[in-house]
């Protein structure tokens, strides 16, 4: 598929990141759409089912296209049980504090995703989205076949060049300033040290490597940094932080509070609450498990969310996933739809301000 199939899949070239854990709701999705721009289910973390029905819940709220998140299931090295374990000890205060047991970290390791997969096919949306690797080729020729234009997220330009030759439709381009999880195809803790690459240069570096369209993702939370990303090579842009404020978002209150809070004064990565590197707002969690978390995704991720839940009933910030970018104190609480105009109404002037004047 072409640039022009990615750019007429919305009126602006905005895009809602869908982001798990249950912010991308439908409300969401249908109210960006409706605005102009391209709205992003998010499918970790539910069951085929639950999917399945949140997708007839946004096409009973637009007609427009959007788009669905799968996440690919892990391939890499088997990760180590006695680390779990470990883990495991070390957050049983947690577990005492909040009232709650830990979770079982041996629940599915795939997220459904065959399931999904099939749900998708048989009853296709116009755009699927992959995070933490690239598909067989044959999965995504098999969504080209029913008119499902298909995008790879990636972090650096061997991932985009995997992905051109696996015959996706377009990248994700996603930078180390980016909220919630990196979508990296290899989570090797040999990496750890690696501060990551900033958006503009790896979207410079990919633009290079690849002839694909390209979505740019990470810190963008105005309508001059869409202009930025566009002419620095990109086709459309990606916001996830900028939309959490937004009322139909199915963030918790407590998570939209603290993206403008002064008590979080910044974000890291960590794999303290999923076992995978994500970024969020540091909290008194993050600070005492982060260094000690192993890389074992998901099984983290199921250990740890009793206690996020928990926290969150108990209306304590300091034990939930704060997801946020880099930009998150630029979040603004506005409608979605009116939020997507507002971007558009920045895009546009920045755009003319970077036009060439007439010298006559």
């Amino acid at each position: 598929m072409s640039t022009t199939a990615l750019n007429d899949l919305s009126r602006f070239p905005i895009v809602q990141a869908p982001m798990a854990g249950g912010a991308s709701c439908p409300e969401l999705v249908g109210a960006v759409c409706a605005a102009g721009g391209l709205g992003f289910l998010a499918g970790g973390y539910k069951t085929a089912g639950g999917l399945y029905q949140e997708i007839k819940q946004v096409r009973g709220l637009t007609a427009r296209p959007f788009g669905v998140n799968l996440f690919l299931p892990e391939t890499g090295r088997p990760t180590d049980p006695a680390a779990i374990e470990v883990y495991r000890h070390q957050l049983a205060g947690e577990a005492t504090w909040y009232e709650t047991p830990l979770g079982e970290s041996d629940d599915c390791r795939d997220d459904a995703y065959d399931a999904k997969l099939a749900i998708l096919l048989e009853d296709p949306v116009r755009v699927v989205s992959f995070t933490f690797g690239c598909p067989e080729p044959e999965v995504l020729a098999s969504f080209a076949r029913v008119n499902t234009f298909t995008i790879v997220t990636v972090t650096s330009a061997d991932e985009a060049l995997a992905a051109q030759r696996a015959g996706a439709g377009a990248v994700c381009v996603q930078g180390v300033e980016a909220g919630g999880h990196q979508g990296t195809f290899r989570d090797d803790p040999a990496d750890e040290g690696a501060p990551g690459t900033g958006l503009l240069a790896l979207l410079t570096q990919v633009r290079e490597s690849v002839s694909l369209p390209i979505v740019a993702t990470g810190g963008i939370m105005r309508g001059a940094q869409i202009a930025a990303v566009l002419a620095a090579g990109a086709d459309a842009a990606q916001l996830g932080t900028a939309f959490l404020r937004c009322p139909e978002s199915g963030a918790h209150p407590l998570h939209k509070r603290a993206l403008t809070d002064p008590l979080f004064t910044r974000t890291a990565l960590t794999r303290a609450f999923s076992g995978r590197p994500a970024r969020g707002l540091v909290n008194r969690f993050m600070r005492e498990h982060g260094p000690y978390a192993p890389a074992a995704y998901p099984e983290i991720h199921h250990l740890t969310a009793p206690i996020r839940k928990a926290a969150a009933t108990a209306g304590d910030a300091q034990g939930m996933a704060l997801w946020a970018g880099q930009g998150h104190r630029l979040a603004r609480e506005l409608p979605a739809g009116q939020l997507v105009e507002v971007l558009a109404a920045e895009l546009d002037t920045a755009l003319s301000e970077l036009a060439p004047r007439s010298t006559s």
